[in-house]
């Protein structure tokens, strides 16, 4: 099991704690790139017949805002030992991701259960919301993700 340099445990975290992730400009060109290869409607891949749509103009795919928001997730705004390894999601798009959007992420741990029947893990349940530079959230993602316990000494056996 590869393990993140300074990545937390279960141990490590608390109910209430946030992380705050870097930021990343979104282009049209991305938007469009995305679009045409997973979500080709012309709301997503043609800026001026964007225009005549429910968004008024080119909107980035659900899909895309939620493929940053992981990207940004990877490291800081979620720093696992192990890596952020998922069990379940929801996810909302309150406002469209635009050409220009600078994006990040302020994830908070709503939940953390440890594990009854697996004492080296528990489920950690996160509230990340994506926020773009004028302050407002374009996605709001409620995961809930596997974390290891911090592992125990050679020889030593775990107490639950």
């Amino acid at each position: 099991m590869d393990i993140l340099p300074g990545g937390l445990y279960l141990e490590d975290l608390q109910e209430g704690q946030t992380f705050t992730t870097g930021s990343m400009e979104v282009d049209a060109a991305q938007i469009v790139a995305f679009a045409s290869a997973f979500d080709p409607q012309p709301f997503h891949t043609d800026a001026e017949a964007a225009k005549h749509t429910f968004f008024g103009g080119l909107a980035a795919s659900g899909w895309h805002t939620a493929a940053l928001t992981m990207r940004l997730l990877v490291g800081k705004g979620a720093p696992f030992a192990v890596g952020l390894i998922g069990a379940g999601a929801q996810l909302e798009w309150p406002r469209p991701t635009r050409p220009g959007d600078v994006l990040h992420v302020r994830t908070e741990i709503v939940k953390i259960a440890p594990s009854r029947s697996r004492p080296d893990r528990g489920m950690v349940t996160l509230r990340s919301e994506t926020i773009n530079q004028r302050g407002e959230v374009v996605q709001v993602l409620t995961s809930t993700a596997v974390v290891t316990r911090r592992p125990a000494p050679a020889g030593e056996l775990r107490k639950t």
